[in-house]
């Protein structure tokens, strides 16, 4: 399911990609994704199409909030919690440091436009 949350996130071209291991930190998630989108209605479109590839794949949304506005949504998938974020807003949370003790691994993944 993470492969299938960051493919999503990489192929709607989301920025800066990081997946946080949340094994000994909470028992909420395995893990929980974080990423932006350059502007609310890219966050609005990574979370409606992560959540009909989550559907597709039969895997449980047991939540989604944030969508009105879309400056942060929160996808909860329960073993995988997605954060998706416009930048100033991420930059203003900094979730990401409050969970991340050196544990983090950022996505990159170069692809060749056609």
């Amino acid at each position: 399911m993470l492969n299938l949350i960051t493919d999503s996130l990489n192929d709607d071209k989301a920025i800066d990609i990081q997946t946080i291991p949340l094994a000994g930190k909470s028992a909420m998630a395995d893990f929980m994704v974080v990423a932006s989108g350059s502007s609310s209605r890219q966050v609005a479109a990574m979370a409606e199409h992560l959540q009909f590839k989550l559907k597709q794949n039969y895997v449980d949304i047991i939540g989604l909030e944030g969508m009105r506005q879309a400056d942060w949504v929160l996808l909860d998938a329960n073993d995988v919690i997605v954060h998706l974020f416009r930048p100033e807003v991420r930059e203003f949370y900094g979730i990401e440091r409050m969970w991340a003790d050196g544990g983090v691994e950022e996505i990159v993944r170069i692809t060749a436009d056609a």
